[in-house]
């Protein structure tokens, strides 16, 4: 049976992400509290965030959460210096949403506000859907957390794409911060 954290958990989540300077981060890594059960909020694929099933229609509350936002081993958490609660992530707890191309490197935009600029520490891959068949993209955004790469977003890529020969043969991919990403896979080709 898993403890449901009182409000004063949802509170103090609250407390611990408005203490994180101007736009930065909380440094979430750094913290190792005692696991306090699970908190009943669930990040859906859309990237819409409910608490008790119902959305959390503000978005700076939304922000403010993904900066405490932690992945373990076990999975998704909510973390402060003092608790530590499970959440329910249905894929990527963010969204891509932005790409824009400034000089060679590829920036993008969050649902959440983060900024990401694509390149060795945060990788783009791209996962083909076992039951449709269609592309899955990702951005790493920071520490183990991805963002789903909005479709219009991702057509914006493909745009960008340039064919390689790779030892899997001739790919489709798009440069950035000095590092490759193929976005199709081999033997897909430009019109």
């Amino acid at each position: 049976m898993t403890e449901t954290p009182s409000k004063t958990g949802l509170e103090s989540v609250i407390a611990a992400a408005k203490q994180a300077p101007g736009r930065g981060l909380p440094p979430v890594h750094l913290w190792h509290p005692t696991h306090c059960g699970d908190i009943d909020i669930v990040i859906k694929k859309d990237g819409l965030w409910f608490h008790e099933g119902t959305p959390i229609g503000r978005e700076a509350l939304v922000r403010l959460f993904s900066t405490v936002l932690r992945k373990d081993p076990d999975g998704f958490h909510l973390v402060t210096p003092v608790e530590k609660m499970k959440i329910t992530v249905e894929d990527a707890p963010f969204i891509a949403v932005r790409v824009d191309k400034v000089g060679d490197t590829l920036k993008f935009l969050t649902n959440v506000g983060d900024e990401v600029e694509a390149g060795p520490e945060n990788e783009i891959r791209v996962e083909m859907d076992a039951t449709t068949g269609e592309p899955r993209p990702y951005l790493h955004v920071r520490r183990g957390l991805e963002a789903l790469i909005a479709r219009p977003v991702f057509y914006e890529l493909v745009e960008l794409a340039e064919e390689r020969e790779t030892p899997e043969g001739l790919r489709l991919g798009v440069a950035s911060g000095g590092a490759w990403f193929p976005v199709g896979p081999a033997g897909a080709h430009l019109p």
